[in-house]
């Protein structure tokens, strides 16, 4: 305990983890951090996530947001998303006035993310193994490319260019079971124009009602897109 409130009070003000001592027993150091919350020398943002606040002239320090934005990116399944996806993805130079994430979590804490962030929860377990790129470039395609600043040739262009990336178009084919017909049609459409195997994109066809008509939104100019069953562009 006394350890453990040394290296506290040395770091001034900051967030701490219970990783931030992992050369002390795991117990001990969760027992020590949560005396101190109790004792008002940390506030628990969430499980395993503290803030050592400062007295200042208006109260105790707030964690600054950032900060707190980029631990929260560290968590397992936590991804941009809205224009924050499109701006990682260069699709848009913009930055989102609040903050916009997507995760395959039920809720995030409120306290880690931020009260004005954006969540869109409930993403597919699939999304968990995605890369940070990968699952963004699914959140472009699930809102058809409308989060790009680019014009629809060049936001074709870029899609179909990201998607050619070692190994990328076939971790979202993996995850494409998973997402909404519209998206698995985007994919085959990418899929046919990029010559990728024959028998997976037949497999992905047939996964789709054969009735349906899908907005493509920005996509739909798409080499493929009317064999992938795209709305016509109007």
């Amino acid at each position: 305990m006394a350890f453990v409130r040394q290296q506290i009070e040395r770091g001034g003000e900051r967030l701490w983890r219970l990783d931030d001592f992992r050369n002390l027993p795991f117990e001990a150091v969760a027992q020590a951090l949560s005396r101190l919350t109790r004792q008002g020398r940390l506030e628990r943002l969430s499980k395993g996530v503290y803030y050592s606040t400062r007295q200042t002239a208006f109260g105790k320090s707030r964690p600054n947001p950032t900060a707190i934005q980029k631990l929260a990116s560290r968590r397992k399944g936590v991804f941009p998303a809205g224009i924050a996806a499109a701006n990682l993805l260069g699709f848009t130079t913009q930055t989102p006035r609040r903050s916009e994430i997507s995760t395959s979590a039920l809720s995030l804490p409120r306290k880690l993310v931020g009260s004005d962030t954006v969540i869109h929860t409930r993403r597919p377990e699939a999304w968990a193994s995605l890369s940070e790129s990968d699952a963004a470039l699914l959140d472009f395609l699930r809102r058809a490319g409308r989060t790009s600043e680019l014009s629809p040739e060049e936001t074709i262009r870029r899609t179909v260019k990201l998607l050619t990336e070692k190994g990328r178009f076939e971790r979202l084919l993996r995850a494409a079971a998973s997402e909404p017909p519209r998206v698995r049609a985007m994919i085959g459409a990418i899929g046919e124009q990029l010559g990728k195997n024959r028998a997976a994109l037949r497999r992905l066809r047939d996964s789709l009602n054969p009735f349906s008509r899908f907005d493509f939104g920005l996509l739909a100019g798409l080499r493929h897109a009317r064999n992938w069953q795209a709305r016509e562009r109007r």
